[in-house]
């Protein structure tokens, strides 16, 4: 079994309709040797906040030297998040061959389980054979049936906010919804308590005292934020300064439930310095928790999926967000998504409206209906590529972007948030390019050539790798003459090869030196006039020195988005000993472009105004 055939088998697995009741993962378990028994947990449920939390105790047990398991769920981008050690997501190797194991248990059950429970139970031996100090398990759903409530008494049951969610399973009341997320809490535990409504904390501290356990409940009259950036936020708790990644009130109110539940750790035994603390709240990094993706625009996203979850990211846009924004937004059908456009409403100038990826997703023209009638522009999209287009067509890189509705959509627009964001760049700046007049272009190609020619790299180098411009490109062919005549009359500058791309399949660039003979030249694919490979030489890219590369759009830190086709994405790499030097436009620069995996960095990019060096960013 290879890890994407253990994926499909999980994803597929046809017993996965939800059932709550611990009886068939004991089951499974038992078969496979109760791996959880040798293990020890911070249980956590709740309603909201679960996910943060458990992030944050995760990140300090890690950096307090612990080898730590973290239990979530659901994934926002890949189902190996799902279970982590020491913050790096199960192997592939290990989840197929783990799977593979508990699916010959599971298939042998007359009472097959649920894929909640198979989950669970492959996690579970995960963390046993990797040998984990502890874990950090969040519950799935409840609490006294949630699978997870398999495993023996936990060092502390942490209860997070709780809010009516679920109640076709949980119940119609708080009290209800309580109740069942008390399950977790077992004799010998202790349990710290999210202070919220009255209602919950009352059943929280009957079950305490029925079963004789400790109860920590949270005090936040000594929390005192004191400022939040996009960068994070400062606060003081008990006295003491602390900083955290995690933006949102709501967040401080989380780290100070895991600041208790520390105490407690340390109380019971567990060796956590102070230094581990403020290490583990700076560090950690939470997808889809207001989380930045991008700056101009601003785009902030979150996986807030209810009421409870859309009135605190209401209280954390007016730190964050310099104006109104445009939101792009998909819920689910069983959601008070009403209630949850009303908490954002004021923050809001439209909504582009896209269907999350669920069974349970309410359609994007319904929701834009319901956006509508409160009064806002709502416009429905058919992909999230294209809500993502239409966000940043409405914003601008001047405007701002919020992401929210639904963890199912999260991810989605997570993955194709820098890819769409780059697409959209290029066609602006090309727009931008390709609006200047032919004589003003001209002129200013001249003047890029120019500036070119005077750089200490051009005129070192011996083999450049130059273009033929098409459309509104800066006519860097112009160069070669002026080059011929400088290595002619100056001593310090070397005589040069000049050698052009040519584009040899779908995915790959090489580059030629052309001879002297005009029927060397041919269009290529793009309309760009490429050497015939037959009557030129093909250079090796490591004698390649110098790279004059052509950009849609640039930074002032030297950062570069591609022509879109990425084939010199894919060769410059190969250009181990080439310096890149962009050319482009003034017109063509932008605030910020992201920076992919594959770019190579950029000495400077040289415009008709002025060169941008990197070191000078």
């Amino acid at each position: 079994m290879t890890a994407k055939e253990a994926i499909a088998y999980i994803e597929n697995y046809t017993w996965s309709t939800t059932r709550l009741g611990l009886g068939r993962t004991r089951e499974l378990l038992g078969a496979m040797g109760n791996p959880q028994k040798h293990l020890k947990f911070i249980h956590v449920a709740g309603s909201n906040g679960k996910g943060s939390t458990c992030a944050m105790l995760a990140a300090i047990l890690q950096k307090a030297g612990y080898k730590t398991g973290l239990y979530i769920s659901p994934f926002i981008e890949e189902f190996n998040e799902r279970m982590q050690v020491n913050g790096e997501t199960i192997p592939g190797e290990q989840l197929a061959a783990i799977t593979e194991q508990v699916k010959g248990y599971a298939d042998a059950m007359e009472d097959h389980p649920s894929q909640f429970e198979l989950v669970t139970a492959i996690a579970m031996q995960y963390f046993y054979e990797s040998q984990c100090d502890i874990v950090v398990l969040e519950v799935g759903m409840g609490g006294a049936l949630d699978s997870t409530n398999v495993i023996d008494c936990p060092e502390v049951a942490v209860i997070t906010n709780i809010g009516l969610e679920h109640t076709e399973y949980l119940g119609n009341t708080l009290e209800e919804i309580a109740a069942t997320k008390g399950g977790i809490i077992k004799p010998g535990c202790s349990v710290v308590l999210y202070d919220g409504a009255p209602e919950v904390t009352a059943t929280i501290e009957a079950i305490c005292q029925e079963k004789n356990v400790p109860l920590v409940k949270t005090d936040f009259s000594t929390l005192a934020p004191t400022r939040q950036n996009l960068a994070g936020q400062d606060f003081f708790y008990g006295g003491d300064a602390y900083h955290t990644a995690l933006l949102g009130p709501h967040q401080l109110h989380n780290a100070v439930v895991v600041l208790e539940t520390l105490k407690v750790l340390q109380a019971k035994g567990w060796d956590i310095p102070v230094t581990s603390i403020h290490e583990g709240l700076e560090d950690v990094r939470w997808p889809a928790r207001l989380e930045v993706l991008n700056r101009d625009p601003l785009f902030l996203l979150d996986g807030g999926h209810n009421p409870q979850c859309a009135e605190a990211l209401a209280d954390a846009l007016p730190d964050l967000l310099p104006q109104k924004a445009v939101f792009l937004a998909g819920v689910l059908a069983d959601k008070e998504y009403e209630k949850m456009v009303e908490f954002v409403k004021p923050f809001a100038s439209e909504f582009v409206c896209v269907t999350p990826l669920s069974d349970r997703a309410l359609p994007a023209e319904q929701f834009a209906e319901a956006v509508r009638a409160q009064g806002l522009n709502a416009t429905a999209c058919e992909t999230v590529e294209d809500g993502l287009q239409a966000a940043f067509d409405a914003a601008g890189e001047d405007g701002c972007i919020v992401s929210f509705g639904s963890l199912y959509l999260a991810g989605a627009v997570r993955r194709a948030c820098r890819p769409t964001y780059r697409k959209w760049l290029r066609r602006k700046k090309i727009q931008a390019r390709d609006a200047l007049l032919v004589e003003e272009r001209a002129k200013k190609s001249e003047a890029i050539i120019e500036q070119i020619l005077e750089l200490e790299e051009f005129r070192k180098a011996r083999t450049v790798m130059i273009y033929s411009s098409v459309r509104g490109e800066v006519q860097l062919e112009r160069i070669v003459q002026p080059a011929k005549r400088l290595a002619a009359t100056d001593p310090d500058v070397h005589e040069k090869w000049f050698v052009y791309p040519l584009i040899t399949s779908k995915t790959e660039m090489e580059a030629f030196l052309p001879g002297d003979s005009p029927d060397v030249w041919k269009p290529g694919p793009f309309g760009i006039l490429e050497p015939d490979p037959y009557q030129c030489k093909r250079i090796d890219p490591s004698l390649i020195d110098l790279v004059l590369c052509p950009l849609t759009a640039f930074d002032e830190s030297c950062n570069r988005c591609g022509m879109g086709g990425g084939y010199y994405d894919r060769y410059l790499p190969k250009c181990e000993n080439a310096k890149i030097i962009g050319t482009a436009f003034e017109a063509q620069k932008t605030r910020h472009v992201p920076v992919d995996d594959w770019d190579k960095p950029m000495e400077c990019v040289v415009t008709e105004q002025k060169i941008y060096r990197r070191n000078d960013s």
